[in-house]
């Protein structure tokens, strides 16, 4: 007990030094530049998030973002999952979906979003955007994860006739398990990058992407800095708390 312990605070304090390090070279590299324009320094960075922190326009940019990123994440999983097994267990839908994945993949992430100003309000835009861009990566680990599927285990299912809907669920669905956690994690940070982009470019009332070109167009370059951070944490706050799922998960059904 003591030993893991001993690790795991050796795993924090190394994660924190690293991060110590980076803030430093960041603070080299400001007094080298010495433009507080150009490139802020971390305290004021940090001084400018803590004014930022104590408004409620913020907490409402920051809940609205939160939550146009879990709409896109659920959205995008469910039919990537739902979808992917469809195309894995039959060849035919595979085939009729390569063109369309192969499309969005090479279709510029900025065509996607104008064209999403097109169709849809303000405030969906960054939905749209992050399910057409994480659905491929979750469908593609899905089909991966259903042709790799040990084929003993499918014969022996046949053998004994067992139904399809329990193939599926005892079978497939647990050795596609890692490949859509893998999925999942890509997609974590992705979303985030695709969403606040698409709030960039859509400037729904409430969003960090509106923030960010405020802060650009008033050449506010601490608070575009501040703001960064925040989807940085936001970002990483995800994708900590869906490994720790993960874990729990696993180590519960292993119990």
């Amino acid at each position: 007990m003591k030993t893991s312990i001993t690790k795991a605070s050796k795993r924090i304090s190394k994660k924190i030094l690293i991060i110590l390090f980076w803030i430093m070279v960041w603070e080299f590299g400001s007094l080298l530049i010495d433009n507080v324009i150009l490139l802020p320094s971390p305290l004021e960075v940090l001084q400018m998030l803590s004014k930022l922190i104590f408004q409620q326009y913020f907490w409402l940019c920051v809940f609205s973002s939160i939550a146009r990123v879990i709409v896109g994440l659920v959205l995008s999983i469910g039919l990537g999952v739902a979808v992917g097994i469809i195309a894995g267990l039959n060849s035919h839908v595979e085939e009729l979906l390569t063109p369309l994945l192969v499309t969005v993949k090479s279709t510029p992430i900025m065509s996607i979003i104008i064209l999403a100003l097109v169709w849809f309000r303000s405030t969906n835009v960054a939905i749209f955007t992050a399910v057409l861009i994480c659905f491929p990566v979750i469908y593609t680990n899905v089909v991966q994860g259903i042709k790799s599927v040990d084929v003993q285990l499918l014969q022996m299912a046949q053998l004994y006739k067992v139904k399809r809907k329990y193939v599926i669920r005892d079978i497939y669905i647990p050795s596609i398990k890692h490949y859509i956690i893998s999925g999942v994690l890509m997609c974590l940070g992705l979303a985030w990058k695709v969403s606040v982009t698409s709030e960039v470019l859509a400037t729904p009332k409430y969003s960090i992407g509106l923030n960010l070109l405020n802060s650009k167009a008033m050449l506010e370059t601490s608070e575009l800095f501040a703001w960064t951070v925040v989807v940085v944490i936001l970002s990483f706050g995800f994708e900590s708390l869906f490994k720790y799922y993960v874990k729990k998960t696993d180590r519960l059904s292993a119990e």
